[in-house]
């Protein structure tokens, strides 16, 4: 193609990675097709309509600190539409249930000696006094955490919720994972230590909206029940892009996908070892049940489950967060569950899923009838989490890759931070830039040390 026609990349993955390289490419003069295989937008932070208002699928909020969203935000002119919020944090223990919002509820917090609890708010502290992560690399978050705060600390707060998200995995979690959560929840916090959250009016679904039209106004083109089943490729450079409907002809491509799903679509051009090193970092699969009710359960948001006997790691009542006027006065509790999607719950059917739930959710709250639940749905996602063991550093494959003019871009590489919209946003920008500087100086993201360089 020369020069003086728009060069044309698609974009495969219609989340918010996807959807932001998708407008970076639009800014550097690039025209972009982005190709999502689903019927809606958004990935993780997909909706579906409650009260006549989007909700997001899996829970979602952003922290006072995500500057990616927050600055992607600002060029769209919708920061009037960002809500700033208190929210409230509480543990179920040994079947009560415990605040811990602010340092005053954690001096209260009576599973844990008195001694404990100091050990565990200066381990809070010490964590977001780590510079150089890099220290944390070879170690398990259950080591770390262990001499950090103890031991007692370790089996009360910490390994109930290591557990319940990993499961059999949980000793195998990177300290480099924790150390970056409890950097960000000590970031979100307001002058009296409360935490604060912020929201999208409208939803994440409003933003995603929001960037469409954004994309669409640089002549972009949005294509939803795409999914992309192959690849043309000539002399180590995509030329085409395949998908059920059509072939589209271009200039590059921006991967998206987790990194099986790339795996798949890429091993017929690439050395054997890069297709086995793509499929070396594991992922959780997540259930997620969303209740309507017209009753709230309690006043807290976030409620993280130290009970090893029950399934879901926390209770997340989004109207204790999002007001439940927004939905037209239900009241709206996400049940969330990391596991194999080989596991019994991830493969049930939904109505069989509902029951296991509110079973199990009567043992925290014996009031809970039928006649609160006003409609229930189940969520599935196959990749939803990347599970960062030691050493994941040197698993994480570079943005550029093997094709010369494909820049690859997914959750799994967001590291040291953990996969949200905020890093999603940062790293499909971050792609599309190095796809417009390979393209300016003639490389189209060869292999050489310069255009890895650009691919950083």
């Amino acid at each position: 193609m020369s020069d003086n026609i728009c060069p044309h990349v698609a974009v495969i993955g219609g989340g918010f990675c996807g959807l932001a390289a998708a407008y970076e490419l639009g800014k550097c003069g690039i025209r972009a097709t982005v190709l999502e295989r689903d019927g809606e937008l958004g990935g993780l932070a997909g909706s579906f309509t409650v009260g006549g208002t989007r909700l997001e699928k899996f829970y979602h909020h952003w922290f006072t600190s995500d500057v990616h969203v927050m600055q992607l935000i600002e060029e769209l002119g919708q920061s009037d539409r960002v809500l700033l919020r208190p929210t409230r944090t509480g543990s179920y223990y040994a079947h009560n249930f415990f605040k811990l919002s602010t340092p005053l509820d954690l001096l209260r917090f009576s599973p844990l000696p008195f001694f404990s609890r100091i050990r565990l708010g200066l381990l809070a502290l010490r964590a977001r006094r780590v510079r150089n992560w890099r220290v944390l690399e070879d170690r398990t978050a259950a080591d770390w955490l262990r001499e950090m705060g103890g031991e007692r600390v370790y089996q009360v707060v910490w390994e109930p919720l290591l557990r319940g998200k990993f499961g059999d995995l949980a000793e195998e979690v990177a300290a480099v994972w924790f150390w970056n959560k409890l950097k960000l929840r000590g970031s979100s916090r307001g002058k009296g230590g409360e935490e604060q959250l912020a929201y999208y009016r409208g939803g994440f679904s409003a933003l995603s909206d929001a960037l469409t039209d954004a994309i669409r106004a640089q002549g972009g083109e949005i294509c939803t029940h795409a999914p992309v089943s192959g690849l043309q490729v000539e002399g180590g450079r995509v030329t085409g892009v395949v998908t059920p409907h059509r072939t589209l002809a271009v200039d590059g491509v921006i991967a998206t996908p987790a990194l099986p799903i790339f795996a798949d679509l890429v091993e017929p051009h690439v050395p054997r070892e890069y297709a086995t090193g793509l499929r070396r970092i594991q992922y959780l699969a997540n259930i997620c049940v969303v209740l309507e009710m017209d009753k709230s359960l309690s006043d807290i948001y976030w409620l993280n489950v130290n009970d090893p006997g029950f399934p879901f790691v926390g209770v997340i009542e989004h109207t204790n967060f999002e007001p439940a006027s927004t939905y037209s006065g239900r009241h709206i509790v996400y049940l969330s569950k990391y596991l194999p999607a080989t596991d019994a719950l991830y493969q049930m059917p939904d109505r069989e899923a509902i029951a296991f739930t509110l079973k199990h959710l009567r043992r925290m709250f014996p009031d809970l009838v039928d006649d609160h639940i006003l409609a229930a749905h189940v969520w599935r996602a196959r990749y939803a989490q990347p599970v960062v063991e030691r050493g994941y550093r040197r698993m994480i494959p570079d943005m550029q890759t093997p094709l010369s003019n494909v820049f690859l871009a997914s959750m799994a590489q967001i590291y040291p931070e953990d996969r949200g919209t905020n890093y999603a946003i940062r790293d499909g920008r971050k792609a599309a830039r190095a796809m417009a500087a390979a393209r300016a100086n003639n490389l189209g993201g060869g292999n050489g040390e310069e255009k890895k360089k650009n691919a950083r």
